[in-house]
């Protein structure tokens, strides 16, 4: 295991974890503005989910919370794998992950117009749950092809 490779590791893990924090400070007007990628991209999906479900209904923001935290997992699992027998990666980076799910959830609410929501929370868990076993799975089958080190 090369210590760079452990780094890099970790580097993507606080990276995503910073736009995460970045994600959860922004206020719903603020997505709302229009103004660059993050919002575009958001306000497409609002336009379609209203076209499709209605107002009433929001689909965007459970499915934008699974797939940041499906990312996270598989990024914690990741680098956990240069710290602990294989088979204990996901159980560690599932509790990693909803640990910070909880820090996520509770400083949204010092966030004007973002609240503290346990369904959230849930569904970063979920997320994180998916993210984490497809890493496990991915290191599992290179590692078993001999394209992965142990």
């Amino acid at each position: 295991m090369s210590r760079s490779k452990v780094i890099v590791s970790w580097a993507f893990v606080v990276l995503w974890a910073c736009f995460i924090f970045f994600m959860s400070a922004n206020t719903g007007s603020g997505l709302n503005s229009g103004e660059g990628l993050v919002s575009a991209v958001f306000c497409a999906l609002r336009d379609a989910q209203v076209a499709l479900l209605g107002p009433d209904t929001d689909v965007v923001s459970p499915c934008a919370h699974f797939c940041e935290y499906a990312v996270f997992g598989a990024l914690l699992a990741n680098a956990l794998r240069h710290h602990l027998p294989v088979r204990k990666v996901p159980v560690a980076a599932l509790v990693c992950g909803s640990l910070y799910g909880v820090t996520d959830e509770f400083h949204q609410l010092f966030v004007p117009g973002r609240m503290c929501d346990p369904a959230d929370w849930a569904v970063d868990t979920a997320g994180v749950l998916l993210g984490a076993w497809l890493a496990y799975a991915a290191i599992t089958r290179l590692r078993r092809s001999g394209r992965l080190g142990q």
